[in-house]
């Protein structure tokens, strides 16, 4: 199994950042792509970025695109994901939650924005994020 831990989340002033972590540990074997998430309280869960990790292809949702940066590092024997936040807005205050999966293709990356294609099992818990 792989165990996903999210770090990073506060409060933070419109217009100001935040960098967001997510350690990740155990096999990812068959994982390929990692996902930041978010969701709002009465809102449904929805993708801001994923990072392939074969060639570091990204995507981004249309709302966080120019502001959001995901990255991965390894180190350790684990991998971590960043999302680095800038310019935020009152709109991004949220859970952020990350994901591991896998894309058969970079050129499909775009399709784990969607959180239906995470297994249950591959989610950490979130950190909060925010925005005043």
């Amino acid at each position: 199994h792989v165990q996903l831990v999210e770090s990073g989340g506060g409060s933070v002033q419109a217009g100001g950042s935040l960098n967001l972590s997510c350690i990740i540990s155990g096999s990812l074997i068959g994982r390929n792509s990692f996902g930041w998430f978010r969701q709002a309280p009465g809102k449904e869960r929805e993708g801001v970025a994923a990072i392939y990790v074969g060639g570091g292809k990204t995507h981004y949702s249309d709302s966080v695109r120019g502001r959001f940066t995901i990255s991965q590092e390894n180190a350790n024997a684990k991998t971590t994901v960043h999302l680095q936040m800038n310019n935020l807005k009152l709109e991004d205050a949220a859970m952020y939650y990350c994901a591991a999966g896998s894309t058969p293709h970079p050129g499909l990356l775009f399709r784990l924005l969607r959180p239906e294609n995470f297994a249950s099992h591959d989610w950490g818990q979130g950190t909060q994020v925010t925005v005043s």
